[in-house]
């Protein structure tokens, strides 16, 4: 939330300075995050000053230029300038850019005035037109001003430049009665009060509104008061729409809010006044002269302000006429029924909606305008009236017009002040010290609470309608706390406390135990959304789109399904890396996935690893080495390892998401799916770089971490054997195969098996490849012989001969 200093100054009066203003401001839980300095004309016009022209020559050496003199009230001496202007002219007054004054010209880069020589003609200073000093859009020549302006006049006096300091505060949202310039001032009030400082709070004064001429009534019915709790609203007329006055414009652009029409800047000034949000229809669009306060059915399209055509959900408040829908209410209106150049009528709304039901709506249509985050946050039922009735009378001042209806005010089931009763040993004790009776009731009369009765164990309190989060014992008792400043609570000479360290069940050590080992490998652990996009869903066969779980009332257009595997949630945290610049990623995630089954649902959950950019980055003794599948493989076999995993199957991926990869079983359960994602999947991120991925069953991989127990094996004492063996086999055959036939046929002897050569060419026959396979041997209780190693290198060689039809290259 952005403030004004000098507008929150208007309300309150006090000798603060802005850093202890800003002091206070967060010690009583309005933290500010930072402060802006603001100046209505760029860079304050430092430097410029009114000048009369005394002199005009023609340029000796230029036909565009002339030279003048121009005197700007330094004791007689006068500047001697180069002006290229075709109107300039003797007698003249004119802004005037002294040497060492900085300009801003609009659309251009800045730039600062040199003494310097044109064209061999000395020129110290500038004769500026409007464009070149940021106060207007024009080139055509100089600007002149009035005959009677002082000479040496400053120019950010003649203009009137205002200097301001934009205070932005981290509002929580339960802090709605403080949204707002007059709910800041009001809370700073008390708390200046009430730390023995002087303030004075100056509120806007109540409005009479003048009779109205009856020329414009309209008709108003609520149709659903649990979303609308009251409805206010007035008619006028005669209006003529325009620019807003200066101060309008500056109080507004103050706070980053740019000026559009006087009606609609009247709006937006009382939304930050009063934390009231308003909403002007042009009278003469509202047909039948009726407003309806209701849901329109489900499908219905409408129109809004930016153009788009937005389907309605059946549950969307809207404001409607007799015939159709002219405003989403509370967050935005529709594109025929707002206030345009050509309004002389308008109907000015000043409503209360009901919180769920604008978060409801705003969510699903992507709408978080200004207006519904008020709405969001919880308004005052009770400030309709003076918010609206203000309202008005500045629109009377600054567009003319009268009022054309009566006041239009449905308020059903008016809100009261919620009773609260404070006891006063619960406050003591909550707070830490006693604070006196005194003071207590003093903070809570310049909150603007009541004190409605009180007995020897305290008081009984009404708690005005804007606080919409004071409702208990313990929430009046914060309320005096930050009022009274919780520096003030002196410590005590000692601290007990009682601290239980809860054990992680099994599942949460495994998973912990898993990240330490993939952080220790270079990984980074990424938290996704389990709600995703259903558009990403098209990239699912049909089959595995009927069990993804579409969300009942999703709260974002967006975001409606839950996510079926995780690669998506990665994917898009790869993309934001990359689209910074970081591109070597190695991420991982732990998370569930979502299944329909029909009659019920499944949550698997899954490890998932995300693998691209380099291996390294590039240096002077390497270049950069991508990523690819085998280091992903690589990674994949390291974790099932690490679960005492040893998979005894291994086939072509068949996950849909992936390009190639495979699948790895272990006792006919798949472990992991693992490969290349697909390039259109890719392309839908736009990652325009491979990326590796691996799905792991957690479940089965937590089971077999938490049954397996790390034993102690000391290092063989006897030295291993190995053997090389080059196959000549059929192009299909896997190295897969290959190594299940040499665990199974090579013995307790057999240490490793690893693939050091795979070789393709014409000599070897059509469909043909080479594998070139490195076996180790050993025996840990004795020293192995030739003999011993031999035999079982013939029974693997007559196998594969048998079995993967083999051809030994010798």
């Amino acid at each position: 939330m952005k403030i004004s200093l000098n507008w929150l100054r208007q309300y309150l009066e006090s000798s603060l300075d802005l850093e202890e203003i800003s002091s206070t401001l967060t010690s009583i839980g309005l933290e500010v995050d930072g402060m802006e300095p603001f100046v209505s004309h760029p860079g304050g016009l430092e430097g410029l000053v009114v000048g009369q022209v005394t002199r005009v020559m023609p340029h000796p050496n230029a036909d565009k230029l002339r030279l003048t003199w121009v005197d700007v009230g330094q004791g007689g001496e006068e500047l001697p300038i180069v002006c290229g202007a075709p109107n300039v002219a003797e007698q003249q007054k004119v802004i005037v850019a002294m040497v060492g004054a900085t300009l801003y010209p609009q659309g251009a880069e800045p730039f600062t005035i040199k003494k310097a020589k044109i064209r061999g003609e000395v020129s110290e200073g500038m004769i500026c037109a409007e464009d070149e000093i940021g106060v207007g859009s024009s080139h055509a020549g100089i600007m002149v001003l009035p005959e009677d302006t002082p000479i040496g006049t400053p120019a950010s006096d003649y203009f009137g430049v205002v200097t301001d300091t934009q205070i932005e505060i981290g509002l929580t949202p339960n802090r709605s009665d403080a949204f707002s310039h007059l709910g800041v001032a009001r809370d700073l009030h008390a708390a200046l009060l009430a730390r023995g400082k002087e303030a004075t709070l100056t509120l806007p004064e109540s409005v009479v509104l003048p009779p109205s001429n009856g020329k414009g009534n309209i008709s108003v019915t609520v149709h659903n008061n649990e979303a609308c709790t009251r409805y206010s609203g007035i008619a006028l007329s005669g209006l003529t729409v325009g620019p807003s006055p200066a101060w309008l414009t500056m109080q507004l652009a103050a706070i980053g809010v740019r000026s559009i029409n006087n009606i609609v800047d009247v709006t937006n000034f009382i939304l930050h006044e009063f934390g009231q949000p308003l909403h002007a229809f042009d009278a003469d669009q509202i047909h039948g002269k009726q407003i309806h306060v209701r849901t329109m059915p489900v499908g219905t399209p409408f129109v809004t302000l930016d153009g788009e055509t937005r389907t309605l959900s059946g549950t969307d408040l809207m404001i409607c006429d007799a015939d159709h829908p002219m405003c989403m209410a509370g967050i935005y209106g529709g594109l025929g029924s707002g206030v345009k150049a050509t309004t002389t009528a308008l109907f000015l709304e000043s409503a209360t909606f009901n919180p769920l039901w604008i978060r409801r709506s705003f969510t699903a249509h992507g709408l978080r305008t200004d207006a519904a985050v008020h709405y969001e946050k919880g308004t005052d039922p009770n400030m309709t009236l003076a918010a609206l009735n203000r309202a008005v009378a500045l629109i009377l001042e600054v567009a003319g017009g009268e009022v054309a209806s009566d006041l239009v005010d449905l308020y059903p089931k008016p809100v009261q002040p919620a009773p609260v009763h404070l006891r006063w040993k619960n406050l003591n004790r909550l707070i830490g010290t006693i604070i006196p009776e005194s003071e207590v009731r003093s903070i809570l009369k310049h909150l603007g609470m009541t004190i409605n009765g009180e007995t020897s164990e305290g008081l009984n309190v009404l708690v005005p309608t804007d606080k919409t989060d004071v409702l208990r014992e313990a929430d009046l008792a914060e309320e005096i706390l930050r009022i009274y400043g919780m520096d003030r609570i002196p410590l005590p000479a000692s601290l007990r406390s009682n601290i239980v360290a809860l054990q992680a069940d099994g599942k949460e050590q495994g998973r912990y135990r898993m990240a330490r080992f993939l952080t220790g490998a270079g990984y980074t652990e990424v938290f996704s959304n389990p709600i995703t996009r259903s558009r990403y869903m098209a990239q699912l066969p049909a089959d595995l789109a009927a069990k993804v779980v579409t969300l009942a009332n999703s709260l974002n257009a967006e975001l409606d399904v839950l996510r079926p595997d995780l690669l998506f949630g990665g994917l898009e945290s790869v993309s934001r890396n990359v689209n910074r610049r970081q591109e070597n990623l190695r991420l991982f995630e732990f998370g569930k996935v979502f299944l329909n089954q029909g009659e019920s649902f499944d949550e698997p959950e899954q490890l998932g690893l995300w693998m691209c950019g380099n291996t390294q980055a590039e240096n002077w003794r390497q270049p950069a080495t991508a990523l690819g599948y085998f280091d992903l493989k690589f990674a994949v076999e390291q974790v099932l390892q690490r679960c005492a995993l040893s998979p005894d199957r291994a086939e072509s991926s068949t996950h849909p998401l992936l390009e190639y990869g495979q699948d790895y079983f272990d006792e006919g359960e798949k472990a992991v799916s693992f490969g290349r994602v697909k390039g259109d999947l890719t392309a839908l991120f736009d990652l325009r770089l491979p990326v590796f991925y691996a799905a792991f069953n957690w479940d089965m991989l937590d089971n077999s971490l938490r049954n397996h127990r790390t034993s102690y094996q000391p290092l063989s004492r006897f030295p291993s054997m190995r053997r090389d063996l080059a196959l000549v086999l059929d192009q299909r055959t896997a190295f897969s195969e290959v190594e299940a036939i040499a665990r199974k046929r090579g013995g307790k002897l057999l240490r490793e098996v690893f693939l050091f050569d795979s070789y393709q060419g014409s000599n070897l026959g059509e469909g043909r490849k080479s594998y070139g396979i490195g076996l180790s041997f050993r025996d840990d209780q004795a020293t192995l012989t030739d003999k011993q190693v031999d035999q079982v290198m013939q029974n693997l060689i007559k196998t594969y001969e048998t079995e993967l039809n083999a051809t030994i290259r010798r």
